[in-house]
């Protein structure tokens, strides 16, 4: 009887201890013993009731096995998980799940969650944050700065009227890749390729095109090169290029974004090709060779008698940057065909890039001539005769009938001389007349005048002993209209004034 007792009394106590535990508590025993009884949905809810109640510990196994249920988990989950984590004081763990969600469906705003705001300092989340959020940085500032400088650059040079036309577009299209690159560099730095993913390897098209642009701008300038039909070939590794490249081009943004978060989720750069190694060697082949060539037409140009030292010395300093980027792009291209990143190196052939844009827009606003090569002489001509059809012979017989004109005639003397007037005189166009001028005594017409009047104004002051003359008197008398634009004119050619040069002239007798 004793023993029924006891087993009567054990029964009770039992009976009264299991109806004292909650049901949610049995609930969650029974998750914990069985989790993959319940379907995906209803697991959901539960997981998603856990993280609402605060019970971060539930919510995370909930999660997790919804995870191991599902290969390709949704964003959202992996998002809570990392949430949860977060909550937990767990950064490694959450930034682990939030990297996961961000390669899943890419959205840089679910960072600035408040929920991560307890592992918002850590070593893991900022780092996650350098690599996926935009970030702009000195770096991609002064890249930014030169890529504008760049498209200017090539944009003035382009429809500048004085310079060779093939050669304006070989060298505006060789600053316009630079800048291009530079450019796209920029974005890829600061992360903007992610907000922007049409910008995917946008620049890597043009990575053949460096060599042969100027190394034909080289071959125009100094030997007034004039292009074949089998320049095209050079061409061809662009083509071929453009061929592999177009099916990604082709791509939604979201293809082109998910092309980049694989390769992140590979430990690649994502804004690389697939082949990239290969693109980076063969690019590097190709300015090599092209490098070669043209260090031969430098070396021929320094022989060149009909180029000015400040021409040569420009080329030098074109062809020596180019050779310092070759330099410094090939090392690059050792380092990322070995998987070794190195932040040096790897702005080190950009920086030179940007030498080479700086160096040529400052040429373009101090010596804009160089640009022409042998079409650019001391008088500024650019190829502005090369369809004339004027004669060896006639324009021999034109210059003669000029000296005739202004030293026998001196038709200088004449206040309203004009080119029109002259031409009339010598039973000749304009165009020829202006052509004879500029090739026969290399300078331009109002350059001529003025020469023939300073060199008689300066006959007449010289044979003034008594300075009985005025200096508006010899103005007048040499064909000026005022005194200030002769005394311009005159101290531009003597380094001196009219009255200057009358006191010299008083000295020396």
């Amino acid at each position: 009887m004793r023993q029924i007792g006891l087993q009567l009394l054990l029964i009770l106590f039992s009976s009264i201890y299991l109806y004292s535990i909650p049901p949610i508590d049995i609930a969650e025993n029974y998750y914990f013993v069985h989790p993959t009884f319940e379907n995906e949905p209803d697991l959901l809810k539960r997981a998603n009731g856990f993280y609402t109640q605060g019970k971060y510990d539930l919510a995370i196994v909930a999660y997790t096995n919804l995870v191991k249920q599902n290969e390709t988990p949704s964003a959202q989950v992996l998002k809570k998980l990392a949430l949860s984590h977060a909550a937990q004081a767990e950064p490694e763990e959450s930034v682990r799940y939030l990297e996961e969600s961000l390669l899943t469906t890419f959205n840089s705003n679910i960072l600035m969650d408040s929920g991560f705001d307890a592992i918002r300092n850590s070593k893991s989340f900022v780092a996650l944050e350098k690599k996926y959020t935009p970030n702009i940085t000195i770096w991609s500032f002064m890249y930014l700065y030169v890529a504008l400088i760049g498209f200017y650059i090539a944009m003035i040079l382009h429809f500048k009227k004085k310079i060779d036309p093939v050669a304006k577009i070989l060298i505006s299209g060789f600053i316009f890749i630079h800048s291009f690159f530079i450019f796209h560099i920029s974005l890829n730095i600061t992360n903007y390729q992610y907000e922007l993913p049409h910008s995917y390897l946008m620049s890597t098209a043009f990575s053949f095109m460096y060599g042969p642009l100027l190394y034909f701008y080289f071959k125009r300038i100094t030997q007034k090169y004039s292009f074949k039909k089998s320049d095209l070939l050079h061409l061809l590794p662009t083509v071929l290029l453009l061929a592999y490249l177009t099916p990604i081009y082709v791509l939604s943004a979201d293809g082109k974004l998910g092309l980049m978060l694989n390769r992140v989720n590979g430990g690649l750069n994502p804004g690389d090709a697939a082949y990239m190694s290969i693109i980076v060697v063969l690019k590097f082949a190709s300015l090599v060779i092209y490098g070669y060539l043209i260090h031969k037409l430098y070396q021929n140009a320094k022989q060149h008698k009909d180029l000015s030292k400040i021409n040569k010395k420009w080329q030098r300093n074109i062809f020596f940057i180019h050779v310092a980027y070759i330099a410094t792009y090939g090392l690059y291209g050792v380092l990322i065909s070995n998987h070794i990143a190195s932040g040096f190196f790897y702005h080190l052939p950009i920086a030179t890039m940007s030498l080479m844009v700086l160096f040529l827009g400052f040429s373009a606003s101090v010596q804009p001539s160089v640009f022409s090569g042998l079409y650019s002489f001391e008088n500024h001509l650019f190829f502005k005769y090369e369809k004339s059809g004027l004669t060896k012979s006639l324009s021999q017989e034109l210059r003669e009938n000029l000296k005739r004109l202004f030293d026998t005639e001196k038709i200088y003397k004449q206040n309203d001389i004009s080119l029109e007037f002259l031409a009339e005189k010598l039973n000749t166009t304009r165009h020829n007349a202006s052509q004879v001028i500029n090739e026969q005594f290399g300078m331009n017409f109002h350059e001529l005048v003025n020469r023939y009047r300073i060199e008689e104004a300066k006959y007449i002051l010289e044979k003034d002993s008594k300075r009985s003359l005025n200096i508006i008197d010899v103005a007048y008398e040499v064909g000026f209209n005022n005194k200030v634009t002769f005394n311009k004119a005159f101290k531009k050619d003597t380094q001196l004034t009219p009255s200057q040069f009358q006191r010299s002239c008083l000295e020396l007798v």
